[in-house]
């Protein structure tokens, strides 16, 4: 099983010089070998293989010796990184690969010849060895090193670690929760806690919006203007960890205590087309949340399972699946026609969305709640492997018919 593990370092001087060479020559190679592949495309209706791209390197170092600047494994995945990069593309998951620039994050692989010495890194070529605050201790063969700058001018080592475990098998035997995400609230659980939304953004905009104030003043080219915009990528910075930080940790709060994780699968590319609240959506993280909750849950066993986007888990009643006809944002609560239950509407949905991931889970289907046939009040579903700790919710009642 692999685990990568992230680490901060500290290069000299001149590390830091050899590292800037190694970007610039994998950054050109990569926008080299993607013109030749787009240009290629056009020419011939054809792409470019993995192979092909390795290919290019003798000549190109011939007619570039400052290509060598680099570690030559690391220039051979950049070939890798962009075959793998085209066919997730055209296997639609992600979009078309393009140019990179030398402003912003910078990266380069280092895929062997890379270990620990004590409290130092040592990489091959003309870096060395380099200072590494090694927080935690891991066990396993490192397979790869990936050394990246942020825009802050902070230096991080992400070591992708081979451990020898084999992931474990998935099991559904115990407590269930299902999660409602939101933005007054980041998470209401079906278990009826609700987790406030830092607004990390918020809190750090008006800080923002001074340093971009005195950024937009100074001139172009000038070093006063570079220092004004490493001020501005550091709040940037700050933001971004404070808001991995209580995503990690709420994560790995809701893993520890549960065995079934549901949560609804947002639209969250369409979500922030809304230019009333498309800041607020990207504070929050919500496709950052479900990465961690997948994989975390993934790592110790458990089910992570996403409901529908289109189910209705606001409007149902998770009583007796009764389904209003509309249900404005601004109403927060409501009461069902059927059974006069009161419902917070968060929490409803919280509910709805792990009763019907326990009934997918149970029936092996992708059928939402809202499509199944008519049956009596009194005819219950079959029993769930992992029942959730609501008694109300242990058996689903269905619809009443007419």
């Amino acid at each position: 099983m692999f685990q990568a593990y992230k680490y901060r370092i500290y290069p000299n001087i001149e590390q830091e010089t050899a590292l800037a060479k190694s970007f610039g020559c994998c950054r050109w190679y990569w926008n080299y070998a993607l013109n030749l592949c787009q240009e290629t495309y056009k020419t011939t209706g054809k792409g470019l293989s993995r192979k092909a791209i390795q290919g290019l390197l003798p000549e190109l170092k011939k007619e570039y010796p400052w290509l060598t600047d680099a570690y030559s494994q690391s220039l051979q995945v950049v070939a890798l990184n962009l075959s793998v990069s085209y066919k997730n593309f055209f296997e639609k998951r992600t979009r078309l690969p393009r140019f990179k620039s030398k402003h912003g994050k910078q990266s380069i692989s280092y895929p062997q010849n890379v270990k620990f010495e004590g409290d130092y890194l040592k990489l091959p070529g003309k870096v060395g060895l380099v200072y590494c605050l090694r927080h935690r201790e891991f066990q396993g063969v490192i397979k790869t090193v990936t050394i990246s700058k942020n825009p802050d001018g902070n230096y991080y080592a992400s070591v992708l670690v081979d451990d020898g475990k084999e992931m474990p098998n998935l099991s559904t035997n115990g407590k269930a929760i299902g999660i409602d995400l939101g933005l007054t609230h980041f998470a209401i659980t079906s278990d009826g806690d609700k987790y406030s939304n830092p607004k990390h953004f918020a809190k750090h905009q008006r800080n923002l919006k001074r340093k971009q104030q005195k950024l937009s003043h100074k001139q172009k080219g000038s070093n006063s203007r570079q220092k004004a915009k490493l001020k501005v990528a550091k709040v940037h910075a700050k933001i971004a960890r404070c808001r991995e930080d209580f995503l990690h940790k709420l994560s790995r709060k809701i893993v520890n205590e549960n065995q079934v994780i549901a949560v609804e699968d947002l639209a969250v590319k369409n979500m922030v087309k809304n230019h009333k609240l498309a800041k607020s959506i990207s504070d929050c993280g919500w496709g950052m949340f479900g990465t961690m909750l997948k994989y975390k849950a993934e790592k110790e066993g458990k089910t992570y399972i996403e409901i529908d986007r289109f189910f209705p888990s606001s409007k149902t009643c998770n009583v007796c699946l009764n389904k209003v006809g509309s249900l404005p944002l601004d109403i927060r609560s409501w009461t069902c026609e059927h059974y006069q239950t009161t419902h917070d509407r968060d929490i409803n949905a919280a509910v709805n969305i792990k009763n019907e991931a326990l009934r997918i889970l149970s029936l092996g289907t992708s059928d939402t709640a809202s499509l199944r046939g008519c049956q009596s009040p009194e005819q219950t579903s079959v029993s769930f492997d992992a029942p959730p700790v609501d008694a109300r919710s242990t058996h689903l009642l269905v619809e009443k018919c007419g």
